[in-house]
């Protein structure tokens, strides 16, 4: 594995290789969502279980637009107060584009508060990203974490974005009966509550 530009890392990802790149919180493993042969070999890299389903990172709201997933009035508000930002939002999908990244029926988004990275999703489409690192071990908060380890082997290559804060996005679920908090990360549970009301207790 070899240290890349941007424009390689792009290149790479564009060719349905599985890339490193730095995000606002940690260094994740990324393959682009559109191409399932790429989501499938970041899955065998990470040595990830098919069911523990992987996150996507967008660029814009126009991008979850163009994406076949339900994008309700609480998701809208949520986006609007913490986009970009460390905040996943499950929402309900085709269970097609649901399957391809491990899960049954939903589809964990994010805008990360990365410019570099942004701009390489707005060339190359949402990314499957999970956080860099062995499976069930720490993750990676600098390219050189990454290069030092072994697991990594089978990646195209860092993009060695400096060193990232290492906190961990909050992780929402939103459903037909309101909203559930499936991790707690960057956001408080007060500030979710400022937006979507108290969660739900079923």
């Amino acid at each position: 594995m070899k240290r890349l530009t941007r424009d390689e890392a792009v290149d790479a990802l564009r060719g349905g290789l599985v890339v490193v790149v730095p995000t606002d919180t940690v260094y994740g493993v990324a393959a682009r969502l559109s191409d399932p042969g790429a989501v499938a070999s970041l899955f065998k890299v990470k040595s990830r279980p098919g069911h523990v389903a992987l996150p996507v990172i967008v660029s814009s709201l126009d991008q979850v637009a163009h994406l076949a997933v339900e994008w309700s009035d609480d998701a809208r508000r949520l986006a609007e107060r913490f986009w970009p930002g460390a905040l996943t939002i499950i929402v309900n999908a085709d269970p097609a584009l649901a399957s391809r990244v491990g899960a049954a029926s939903t589809l964990g988004l994010r805008r990360a508060r990365h410019e570099v990275l942004s701009s390489i999703i707005e060339e190359c489409g949402p990314l499957a990203v999970t956080s860099a690192n062995e499976h069930g071990r720490a993750p990676c908060t600098s390219a050189d974490d990454v290069l030092a380890t072994s697991w990594a082997a089978p990646v195209a290559g860092v993009l060695d974005g400096g060193v990232c804060d290492g906190a961990v996005s909050s992780v929402v679920e939103l459903t037909g009966a309101g909203w559930h908090l499936r991790r707690a990360g960057a956001l408080s549970v007060a500030e979710l509550v400022s937006v979507l009301g108290p969660e739900s207790s079923t």
